[in-house]
């Protein structure tokens, strides 16, 4: 091994110098694709396209590039988007034009970090990857329908990469230890430390073979100094559990608080709150923490699910989680992880009922859709917008005005007996659904809630008995305390 080659990064000197050497991206390396065809080089009359290469660090975005311009003898240029500018593509461009003209060469221009370019510097490569002057192989970890212009994107072909699964991290390596580029068999990795570095990996070749050499480093100063001098054959040096958790402390949270992860995760702890799962809930509750998420920003995501999935199955949820944004912007990171946490707990384990949602929707679309006014509806010169007895009272003088007797307050049941919703249209089912989670034939609904005769409404069944005779619910009585 050469001294150069000694010096550089485990992961540079063991990127994959073919095709059957790569690992994980076995979908879009089948025979016949079209990143298959660029690499290999392509014949008759359809010739190489250029290509985007979409995903997550470490995958093979950075090797697939050189081994595409490896193919037919072609010439490969590399630049980063963070450092490069129009200038540099026009250099490029211009070299790649008489290198066609003079050695019929074809020029791959490597553009890592794509989407780091402006849509100014983006348009510089419309004319040379139209008349395919260079073969463009740009890489970039956002999505590229947001970060790459719609011309660029029509011009060339989008390669999807995914992580690699814990097989093929652990085929990276292995691979790693005995091959002469690598580690050259001087060490040894035991099973349990093997498992924590696929863990920590998280489908990342790269960080795999950086953790790796960084816990060699580890168990080579441990060893005594002049031990294994007099050895014939030295002995492979153990690489411990131990040793790659003082070389790796935490895995990095793999998180982009602008991209598609911020989006991801985020939806994740809403649907889990939904769900009731309580654990995955806390779960990316934590990721979002670790990764630096604005705690205001999950705050204000769990005073949404509160009344959007909880609503008046337990109205104590929408309090908590208000409660819990205004002391999340109080108090601060780090203590406001635990009051997030005592938050998103709540309303992960309150009974679900979506029916206020529901119905202001409906509502909302009947009033977009005309329904109530006089000129919209089917019934021809049917009453007005708002009934006669729900309109405001136009008042008398005060020495004659006389207080309604007729008011939900005097009235037994509590509520007015005639309906206050317009008549000149039919009252819309939408906006009465059914109770979230119930279950037909018996007293009780989803998560151990009983059925309220409203339909509107679950309430715990534990709950105290003046909760339960509020709610509605079957076999309770009201009682008024006297004196």
């Amino acid at each position: 091994m050469s001294s150069s080659a000694g010096l550089a990064p485990l992961a540079v000197r063991m990127r994959p110098r073919s095709l059957d050497e790569v690992k994980g991206q076995a979908a879009v390396l089948r025979p016949g694709s079209p990143l298959r065809r660029l690499v290999e080089g392509s014949a008759g009359a359809v010739g190489p396209m250029s290509a985007i290469i979409w995903g997550p660090p470490g995958t093979g975005k950075t090797t697939l590039a050189h081994l595409v311009a490896t193919a037919a003898d072609r010439r490969f240029v590399e630049l980063s988007a963070v450092t490069a500018g129009v200038k540099d593509v026009r250099e490029v461009i211009a070299a790649a034009t008489r290198a066609r003209d003079l050695y019929g060469r074809h020029t791959v221009l490597f553009l890592d970090e794509i989407h780091r370019f402006s849509k100014a510097q983006q348009d510089a490569l419309l004319p040379a990857v139209e008349n395919r002057l260079v073969i463009l192989v740009a890489a970039t970890t956002e999505n590229p329908s947001f970060s790459v212009i719609a011309p660029l994107l029509s011009r060339s072909v989008l390669v999807t990469l995914v992580p690699l699964g814990d097989a093929d991290v652990e085929a990276v390596i292995d691979r790693a230890l005995v091959a002469p580029e690598g580690l050259g068999g001087a060490f040894t990795l035991e099973t349990d430390a093997r498992a924590h570095l696929v863990r920590i990996a998280g489908g990342d070749a790269r960080r795999s073979l950086t953790s790796l050499e960084a816990a060699a480093g580890v168990a080579l100063d441990e060893i005594p100094v002049g031990a294994g001098l007099t050895d014939d054959e030295p002995t492979p040096t153990p690489i411990t559990l131990a040793h790659v958790e003082q070389a790796v402390a935490q895995a990095a949270v793999r998180y982009d608080r602008a991209g598609d992860q911020h989006y991801d995760v985020a939806s994740a702890l809403i649907k889990s709150m939904r769900g009731s799962d309580v654990d995955a809930a806390l779960h990316y509750l934590a990721r979002m923490m670790e990764a630096g998420e604005d705690p205001r920003f999950i705050a204000r995501r769990i005073v949404i699910a509160a009344s959007e999935d909880v609503g008046m199955a337990d109205p104590t949820a929408l309090q908590t989680a208000v409660a819990a944004m205004h002391a999340v912007a109080q108090i601060g990171m780090p203590e406001a992880r635990i009051i997030l946490g005592q938050a998103v707990v709540h309303v992960a384990m309150a009974p679900k009922s979506n029916a206020a949602y529901l119905g202001i929707n409906a509502a909302i679309a009947d009033v977009r859709a005309g329904r109530g006014e006089r000129s919209r509806c089917t019934s021809a010169g049917a009453g007005m917008p708002v009934p006669t007895g729900s309109r405001r009272p136009r008042l008398p003088p005060p020495e004659l005005a006389v207080r309604p007797t007729n008011t939900p307050m005097t009235t037994p049941e509590g509520s007015w007996s005639s309906s206050i919703f317009p008549t000149v249209c039919s009252r819309p089912t939408t906006t009465s659904p059914p109770t979230a989670g119930s279950r037909s034939g018996s007293g009780r609904g989803g998560n151990g809630c009983a059925r309220s005769s409203v339909g509107q409404k679950r309430v715990p069944a534990r709950a105290p008995a003046r909760v339960r005779a509020a709610a509605g619910i079957p076999g309770t009585t009201r009682t008024r305390r006297l004196g």
